[in-house]
């Protein structure tokens, strides 16, 4: 019988209370009920955000000993030993590099930071302190792009010729939508380029390898916005709506990525195809528990793309939830990634390569960068890595 006395703990402090912080405290509060034992254990100690009555309502209701409008109250309180950031972009840079200074581990999410240059100084500054650093890229933790990573891995697809992405949202083609700090260049960095294409880019990467070049395209369709709900003023939206990208990898495969916020009638489309000299896959993150398989290994009279429902026993996570059939949902990305940054915390194992790393987050940064520059210029841009 295991104790939890016997297990290490972890206080956490997360800066962030509305979409990533109720997705982050929710997995923190799952993983022992469901993935036991837990390899730590961890306090909900305090919980941060700008809007104090709303950051107290999210205090009793995802269950933190305190809550503050102070980031700068979490990354001191000397209970806090994991800091998640899980704050609007231009936010992710200063409470990351204070909490590594104090010796705090950091989970922040995606992107790093707003360029190359910020999430280049957020990683020194964690690799200076020594301590365990993760940045979010959560699909990493969909069963079924584990078993597709495991699938290339051990060669089953052959060489890998070509990478394709294709992540389509419809949530901003209205025009009359209101401006949110995701439509400003100096708070978020990106647009769709940094919200949807540095997950496609960060799959690009852990499933095929390092890009070396990139050329591309970005383009705002919606150029000002309402500066509030119902209001006639209007704004100037400083980001891209949409961007497409030629890609080469170090190792000689080709893709393409495409992403935008103005695909009428998508929700969360996330296409990804992989295909190589002997096999082929292809996932969509709207059919969360399939990946589709193809191989020239199978006999001839049964070629062709076979669905398989990654939610068996011996598939990634499989053995702490449901029987085989019974599907997951896309929370249990958070849950499955909280649950390998413990193992890291407790020292049973290492961010990379599975989780992400700031030096992860960096590299994808450089992509957005060069892909931007190269939108800029109409030119072709050859990546340099510093990290």
């Amino acid at each position: 019988m295991v104790s939890t006395d016997e297990l290490p703990s972890f206080g956490v402090g997360v800066i962030g209370y509305a979409f990533m912080g109720r997705a982050h405290s929710h997995a923190l509060r799952t993983i022992p009920y469901m993935m036991w034992p837990p390899p730590a254990t961890t306090r909900l100690v305090s919980i941060c955000g700008r809007d104090a009555a709303a950051v107290r309502e999210a205090q009793e209701r995802f269950g933190f000993s305190r809550s503050t409008t102070d980031w700068r109250e979490v990354v001191e309180d000397p209970e806090v030993t994991l800091v998640d950031v899980s704050t609007p972009n231009n936010l992710h840079f200063e409470p990351s590099v204070e909490a590594a200074k104090r010796g705090k581990h950091v989970l922040c999410e995606k992107p790093l930071g707003r360029d190359s240059a910020e999430s280049k100084a957020m990683l020194d500054a964690v690799e200076a302190a020594g301590v365990v650093h993760m940045c979010g890229f959560n699909y990493r933790f969909i069963p079924a792009l584990q078993l597709a990573r495991q699938l290339i891995a051990e060669g089953r697809l052959g060489e890998i010729f070509h990478f394709r992405a294709s992540y389509q949202q419809s949530g901003r083609v209205d025009p009359n939508s209101p401006m949110t700090w995701r439509f400003r260049k100096d708070v978020a960095g990106f647009g769709a380029l940094g919200d949807l294409g540095s997950h496609s880019l960060d799959q690009a990467r852990w499933l095929v390898g390092e890009i070396g070049s990139i050329s591309g395209l970005t383009k705002t369709f919606i150029r000002d916005r309402p500066v509030g709900a119902g209001q006639t003023d209007r704004e100037q939206v400083t980001v891209d709506d949409a961007a497409v990208s030629l890609i080469e990898f170090e190792n000689g495969a080709i893709g393409t990525v495409e992403v935008t916020r103005c695909a009428t009638g998508r929700k969360n489309y996330h296409v990804i195809e992989v295909n190589g000299s002997r096999g082929s896959l292809h996932f969509n993150c709207e059919r969360l528990n399939e990946l589709q398989f193809f191989s020239l290994d199978d006999p001839a009279d049964v070629q062709g793309f076979h669905d398989v429902l990654v939610t068996e026993n011996h598939h990634p996570y499989g053995k702490f939830w449901w029987p085989a059939g019974h599907i997951l949902g896309w929370d249990t990305t958070f849950i499955h990634e909280f649950y390998h940054l413990l193992n890291a915390l407790a020292g049973n194992d290492t961010v990379e390569p599975l989780g992400a790393t700031f030096r992860d987050g960096y590299r994808n940064s450089v992509i957005l960068d060069g892909l931007a520059e190269s939108s800029n210029t109409g030119k072709k841009v050859y990546l340099s890595y510093d990290a």
